[in-house]
């Protein structure tokens, strides 16, 4: 019996000893060169997959199996370290910092590249610089940011700012009622779904975003990539991950800035005395005996409104989002969830909410087969005003008020009339914002699952991904019944309901074969790629329903749902739908030798149904050659990294329409017998289109100098859009019809330049500055002198070798001072002998005869300007000390210019306000002004001919952001507490310009009724558990 003991004590000794000998707990703790602790560095047992990462003390524990005796830390930003651990348990290790990082990985189409191995223009965004941005919409962030890409922003609550990339090659596009549209927005992929914009991403959900500039890295996704690609990289786990919590908020408010300043109740009456007009001087009298006398001028009524003071407020924002991932040796996973809610600045229901959730996993089912899934959906509802509020705000004049009390017949609320004082029309701002309510719910759906098979380990890879996104859309517009005078009122409720749906799905299949035979480095991708894409719309509308209940604004609660207009017979019931699909074959080869002689190449071809034209071919090649792994540069003290590329491709742009036509009809009279019958004759014109072909050059040069401190980017491209759809006249039957034909060339230098360094014990520090020019120009308009755009009173018009959609009209050249100057000048005498009822007098616009012929006529008319700035530009500053860090972005452009319509539009009727600047510097006598015209010329035909005079400089300074955040570390408060950051930001808090509006920021250059960009003030949270 005791021998059996022992020998069974004896047994379970050794298989203790063995069980020690094939594992042991290993602990240590991770820190950088200056002792500062590193969270989230993995620590990964060499030649496995198994292993951890450091926790918010940079502190790891692991298991290390018996046979292994060796750990592999990496982090980003530092050097990789292998460690040997010999026989000690606790290992502690410094990282060594890697300013280079030209080992990082770059995402690009359908894979990734060492961004040493890049010859293309890409740029990437990370997503700390991104949630540092208090916006609804994630590419707010890259402003200033990111060379050539020009992001204007919108100052309505959820509003997407508009983006191009490299400039604009199509013309707008119009179909039905719409207004016109450019074409220049770049394709959006999240997470392999395509998107026309990424509004109902949650900003702090991404981990990255690259924008692929150039054909040769947009062109793998062929007739998509025209106008550039922007790859969305959602965020997820890593393997080996401890599980962690984090939570990202802030709340601050908006504030108007730069609020454009309208004359007053004084100036505007002087004004009006100066004019001469009756008409004005009977409506001041009408507001003197209705709201009385100022006592300080009782030649001015008692009320100076000011209109814009009274429909702007200072509005809430706020974002609050919760984050858990984490991962083991074999799977990985992130869950997340965010509220974003933004107030108008505008002084009524005027708001947008987003709900977004998210999740994320992968999951190693064998050791060569790997499955994921991706789910994103947002929720978001925006109400949004008319908006002739703002054109209403700028000409209401300042003698009436808000209210008025004696407006007994006003209902339901007692509004002030500008009628009630003699006037045409109400001007009050504040029913069009009280009795119109505009909501839009958005529901958007991605999901993504994908198999990945490891045909041959760490060789041959196989991808499957099944990719959807479906976006419902539900549009409520309601206009309430009221009244505030005769033509301020309306006394039929109506209710329009627009119901969109929009479901894109896309099968992705990718072989990618990866392998090294010595100092030859190749990479082998081929893809196919099929896509259906559904759209419906319906739309109605209703009248006669319950008012005072918004749960009864229904079109079943509606006594009648008409089907036409009365007046002009439009379909007021429409269903309407499209259903588009395509099938798409793609490769890539990238190639290096020896890490200096780089080749790259892409094909893509695309078949659609859209088009007659069903297939398009879309190849690109690149080149680079690394300098510093020359001999004769290698080893170089000052040139760390030098790399030359160059690359030339083709890409397509299918969002024009698929064809175009004009109908006529024509009157005839024809003998029939022996009497005359008349008839019609019908003639159609009629034309099939087909995408649009970019070919695009790109050179480049990348670099890093003095220990990587210093780095430079610079690219010069030139980019032609082949065969732009354009407007062109047709023949003998007048009208339009779109067609493919000319040449729309962009042109432009790229330039980065980045110093990134650290003095002392602790100080870092970087100075980053971008530029990009930008020449815009047709070279080819298909044999017509010019394309006609624009509006008939402002004209717009591309002429060969002049920018798309340029502002035309004539030079003034001053203002008249004195009877003399007039009668030296030919053509004002010209002009006075043919109009003596009306002549040109002193304080008249002078203009330019740029023909000399003696007359001002059309003859005189040039391109006046652009809305494409020439020049853009940023500067992006940063410091960090201890547990203090501040970053401070600026931006601005030069070279574009902006028509102040909402100006040209006053000057046409004698029933508005004036802008303050016009109304201080006006000519009122020789030598007041040589800028503008006198108040009694400011409405008169001869000044308000299209010219400079409206057409102003749009160049701008912003100091775009401003955060400074200061760090709690968790390991200086003790285990029980996680690591915060405590920040501030200032958004646009100040921006200078001369341009007479709010902001020098309009999405096509035409400020009329743009809703003001305001500055943000936020105070933010972060906290990782």
């Amino acid at each position: 019996m005791i021998r059996k003991l022992l020998v069974t004590l004896l047994t379970f000794s050794l298989l203790a000893s063995t069980s020690w000998a094939q594992t042991r707990t290993l602990q240590g703790t991770v820190t950088d060169a200056a002792g500062e602790l590193l969270p989230g560095v993995n620590v990964i047992v060499r030649g496995t997959t198994k292993g951890t990462t450091t926790d918010s003390n940079g502190k790891y524990q692991l298991e290390l199996p018996g046979s292994e005796n060796a750990l592999v830390f990496t982090f980003i930003g530092y050097k990789a370290a292998t460690v040997e651990v010999g026989e000690r348990t606790v290992v502690d290790v410094v990282m060594e910092e890697d300013l280079t990082s030209l080992d990082e990985v770059v995402v690009v189409g359908y894979g990734t590249q060492r961004e040493k191995d890049l010859t293309s223009a890409i740029t990437t965004v990370k997503s700390e610089d991104i949630s540092r941005t208090p916006a609804a919409s994630a590419m707010q962030s890259l402003q200033g940011k990111v060379p050539g890409v020009q992001i204007v922003s919108s100052g309505t609550p959820g509003g997407s700012p508009t983006v191009r990339v490299r400039g604009v090659g199509s013309y707008p596009q119009t179909k039905g009622d719409q207004t016109p549209v450019g074409n220049e927005a770049p394709l959006y992929v999240v997470d392999g779904v395509f998107f026309d914009n990424i509004d109902f991403l949650n900003p702090n959900d991404i981990a990255t975003i690259s924008v692929l500039k150039d054909a040769s890295a947009a062109a793998i996704y062929g007739v998509r990539a025209a106008n550039g690609v922007v790859l969305v990289e959602t965020k997820s786990g890593k393997r080996n991950q401890q599980t962690r919590l984090t939570y990202d908020g802030y709340y601050g408010v908006q504030v108007a800035q730069n609020v454009l300043k309208m004359a007053n109740s004084e100036q505007f009456v002087t004004m009006a005395q100066e004019s001469g007009s009756a008409a004005d001087q009977s409506y001041i009298l009408n507001a003197m005996q209705r709201y009385g006398r100022s006592r300080e001028n009782p030649n001015v009524p008692n009320v100076n409104t000011d209109w814009y003071k009274e429909v702007l407020r200072a509005a809430p924002i706020q974002n609050h989002n919760l984050g858990v991932e984490g991962g083991s040796d074999k799977a990985t996973y992130s869950l997340g969830a965010s509220y974003f809610a933004q107030d108008g600045i505008l002084d009524m229901k005027n708001s947008f909410e987003r709900l977004n959730i998210r999740a994320r996993t992968d999951f190693d089912v064998n050791d060569w087969i790997t499955v994921g899934a991706n789910f994103n959906m947002s929720n978001s509802t925006k109400y949004s005003p008319d908006d002739a509020v703002w054109n209403q705000a700028y000409f209401a004049v300042p003698i009436f008020p808000v209210y008025d009390e004696q407006n007994t017949a006003a209902t339901p609320i007692r509004y002030a009339s500008a009628e009630n004082i003699g006037y045409r029309g109400p001007q009050n701002p504040f029913p069009t914002m009280t009795f119109n309510n505009n909501r839009l719910q958005s529901r958007k759906i991605l999901a993504n699952f994908y198999l990945k098979l490891a045909l041959i380990k760490d060789k041959l890879t196989f991808k499957s991904a099944y990719n959807t996104g479906s976006t419902f859309l539900r549009n409520r517009e309601v206009d309430l019944p009221y009244f505030i005078s005769t033509d301020g009122q309306r006394s039929v409720p109506e209710l329009t309901k627009k119901n969109e749906t929009f479901i894109n799905q896309i099968w992705d299949n990718v072989l990618t074969f990866d392998q090294s035979f010595g100092d030859h480095n190749l990479t082998v991708m081929a893809g196919t790629s099929y896509r259906n894409e559904l759209w419906d719309m319906l739309t109605a509308r209703g009248r006669y329903f319950p008012v005072n209940d918004e749960h009864s604004w229904y079109l079943d609660q509606s006594l009648e749902i008409p089907v036409t207009d009365n007046g002009t017979g439009a379909k007021l019931v429409t269903d309407d739908g499209t259903h588009q699909y395509g099938f798409s074959y793609f490769g890539r080869v990238a190639y290096n030798y020896q890490d200096k002689y780089l080749l790259y190449a892409t094909f893509r071809a695309d078949g659609s149904s859209k088009y007659q034209e069903k297939w398009g071919y879309f190849p690109t090649i690149g080149a680079g050659w690394v300098l510093s792994e020359e001999n004769f540069l290698k080893g170089n003290s000052v040139v760390d990294f030098l790399k030359l590329r160059a690359s030339w491709g083709k890409l397509g742009n299918d969002k024009v329409q698929a064809s175009d036509g004009l109908a006529t009809k024509t009157v005839i009279t024809g003998v029939y017998g022996n009497s005359f019958k008349s008839g019609t004759y019908a003639k159609s014109t009629f034309d099939y289109l087909r995408w649009e072909v970019v070919e695009e050059v790109n050179v480049g040069v990348t670099s890093k100098f003095l220990g990587s401190r210093l780095s430079l980017e610079a690219d010069y491209y030139t980019r032609d859009t082949q065969n732009p759809v354009f407007p062109l006249t047709v023949p003998l039957i007048g009208g339009t019809v779109m067609r493919n034909v000319g040449v729309v060339r962009n042109a432009g230098l790229e330039l980065a330049l980045n110093w990134a360094d650290k003095i002392g014990d602790g100080f870092r520090y970087n100075v980053g500055f971008n530029m990009a020019t930008l020449k815009n120009k047709a070279t080819d308009l298909g044999g017509a002198p010019y394309i006609e755009g624009g509006s008939a009173e402002f004209r717009q018009r591309t002429y060969l070798n002049q920018p798309l959609q340029a502002f035309f009209g004539y030079r003034t050249d001053g203002v008249y001072q004195n009877q003399a100057a007039i009668e030296a000048d030919p053509a004002a005498v010209a002009y006075n002998q043919a109009n003596p009822s009306n002549p040109i007098v002193a304080g008249d616009l002078r203009f330019k005869d740029l023909n000399h012929d003696g007359v001002i006529n059309a003859s005189d008319r040039e391109v006046i300007g652009s809305f494409l700035p020439k020049l853009t530009w940023g500067v992006n500053l940063g410091a960090s000390w201890k547990n203090f860090d501040l970053s401070v972005n600026l931006m601005g452009q030069n070279g574009a210019k902006i028509l102040n319509r909402k100006r040209g539009e006053m000057l046409w009727t004698t029933d508005g306000n004036l802008d303050a600047d016009l109304a201080k510097n006006r000519w009122h006598g020789e030598g007041t002004s040589n800028k503008y015209p006198s108040s009694a010329g400011l409405r008169k035909g001869w000044n308000q001919k299209m010219s400079d005079y409206f057409v102003e400089k749009g160049d701008f300074f912003r100091i775009q952001n401003v955060n400074v955040g200061y760090t709690f570390k968790a390991s200086k408060l003790g285990t029980k507490f996680p690591d915060a950051r405590l920040s501030f930001t200032a958004e646009r808090p100040l921006t200078v310009f001369k341009y007479n509006g709010f902001n020098p920021e309009t999405p096509n250059g035409i400020d009329s009724q743009t809703y003001p960009i305001p500055a943000v003030y936020t105070v933010g949270l972060s906290v990782k558990f």
